[in-house]
């Protein structure tokens, strides 16, 4: 099947139209955000109340991420071919309705099951925000509404923890997934009353790289997270790395000739666009590892409250506020390879420093000021990895390309905690704070080792000269 015209060419909406349309974006993607980093700091509290391990409570998270990541990129060709605004209110719905499951869990077994699901409402919700967006306003508006859109949704990197530590501290638990409901059913009802209906080129499903990337994922997590229980050599592990490497290259050999495919190869034939998303892989996956664990050694090693934990990843958090702006605004000036390399080269030694004098009673302070360097560091290499991937491709590519450099963030997180809790696993447990202390030191030494990669990968990014040449001919 060959791309067609968008079926409707709807009226330009009216500025009121278009305040709604962004409002209602912006509030249910921040929704879907916080959702992948409000739960970190219920996790202690989840893990005694249900006597779940680490390597199990890790598919809280992993389970929507992974869901997440797989079918980010199938979203929007649903919105294209059945209706925007159609499958953004589907996607919603579907993400309320499973954090209502999430809060009723019996078991960790029922809430992994219900992340999942959270994940698939949340791979239609959030591009199709963006398709909404673009439909909405035009050319010339959509890079200012879009930076507002984009900063809304970051904020939910520093209230996802503080959030889950107050509703979890001031409630219980499961109302980190309840307070969804109010504010899903809302944004529904408003969505179907304000925002106009749109469709993009109807192009064909790739089905078949969904099922082998989604397989060929969940092979590899797998084999990560149960090393260590089973052994490494165990036919069961050796049988999940095959899995993984079989599938993803006949996944490969798909899309090379698939008609329409969900990642197309000739995007990495740019050197830029392939150290960026390989950079953003490892150091996303450096970061989600650290959020996962960083709460939890707070609770389990050092005693504090959940709401005293979210406080105490402020340092962290909240050097996006000051530092991603600035990284924007050094693009141009510095060049990617500056940015993104002395960033996470940066991040490489506040999560090192913080590894090396990992104790019980390590002081907040001394754990302070290495978690600043890491947040200044990868808060300065998240837009300039960005703008090396976007810049990288033509103008009509990049849909595709915030795809897959999404999908890449989100996979990265996946692969990062699976790492992680294998790491841990090695010499710690959660049987007492000094146990505990001793796994989070490896746990954070491997996201140390991860951004490093991350720095040697950037270094593969063009400079300031050549980026300016590239970003040029990429709009010609």
């Amino acid at each position: 099947m060959t791309t067609t015209a968008p079926r409707t060419t709807p009226p330009t909406p009216t500025p009121t139209t278009q305040r709604w349309v962004l409002a209602l974006t912006s509030t249910a993607s921040f929704m879907v955000a916080l959702d992948a980093l409000v739960l970190t700091t219920a996790l202690a509290t989840i893990r005694s109340e249900f006597h779940a391990s680490i390597a199990t409570l890790e598919w809280t998270a992993n389970a929507y991420n992974i869901s997440f990541a797989v079918l980010l990129l199938t979203g929007a060709a649903l919105g294209d071919r059945f209706g925007r605004r159609r499958m953004f209110v589907l996607g919603l719905a579907l993400f309320v309705a499973a954090s209502v499951a999430c809060g009723f869990a019996a078991d960790v077994g029922m809430l992994i099951a219900a992340r999942a699901v959270q994940g698939i409402g949340a791979a239609l919700v959030m591009p199709l925000a963006m398709a909404l967006l673009g439909a909405a306003f035009p050319p010339d508006q959509r890079g200012r509404v879009l930076g507002l859109f984009g900063g809304i949704t970051g904020l939910a990197l520093i209230a996802g923890p503080l959030a889950g530590g107050a509703i979890v501290a001031g409630l219980a638990w499961p109302w980190v997934f309840w307070i969804n409901l109010p504010v899903g059913l809302v944004v529904i009802v408003l969505v179907l009353r304000t925002c106009p209906e749109s469709f993009g080129p109807v192009a064909p499903l790739d089905l078949g790289g969904l099922a082998l990337a989604a397989v060929a994922a969940l092979a590899l997590v797998w084999a990560l997270v149960r090393g260590n229980h089973v052994g490494w050599t165990s036919t069961e592990v050796v049988a999940a790395l095959g899995v993984t490497l079989a599938l993803g290259l006949v996944f490969l050999a798909w899309e090379a000739r698939t008609a329409a495919p969900m990642v197309p190869l000739r995007l990495f034939r740019s050197r830029t666009f392939s150290a960026g998303i390989a950079a953003s892989f490892l150091f996303y996956g450096a970061m989600y590892s650290v959020v996962f664990f960083l709460p939890q050694f707070l609770q389990s090693a050092q005693g504090f409250g959940a709401f005293a934990t979210g406080l105490c990843l402020l340092p962290w958090t909240a050097t996006l506020f000051v530092f991603a702006p600035l990284g924007g605004r050094l693009v141009n000036q510095l060049g990617e390879r500056a940015l993104v390399a002395g960033g996470t080269l940066l991040q490489a030694i506040g999560f090192a420093v913080v590894g090396l004098s990992t104790s019980p009673d390590l002081a907040l302070p001394a754990l302070a000021l290495p978690l600043v360097i890491a947040g200044a560091g990868v808060s300065l290499a998240m837009p300039a990895a960005q703008a090396a991937v976007l810049g990288a491709v033509a103008p009509a590519e990049l849909g595709k390309a915030s795809g897959i450099f999404n999908t890449a963030r989100f996979f990265g997180g996946v692969c990062g905690i699976a790492l992680g809790v294998a790491v841990f696993a090695l010499g710690g447990d959660a049987t007492s704070p000094a146990h505990f202390s001793r796994g989070f030191a490896l746990a954070i030494g491997a996201a140390a080792a991860l951004s490093l990669l991350a720095a040697m990968v950037a270094l593969a990014l063009p400079g300031r000269r050549v980026a300016d040449t590239a970003v040029a001919r990429a709009q010609a």
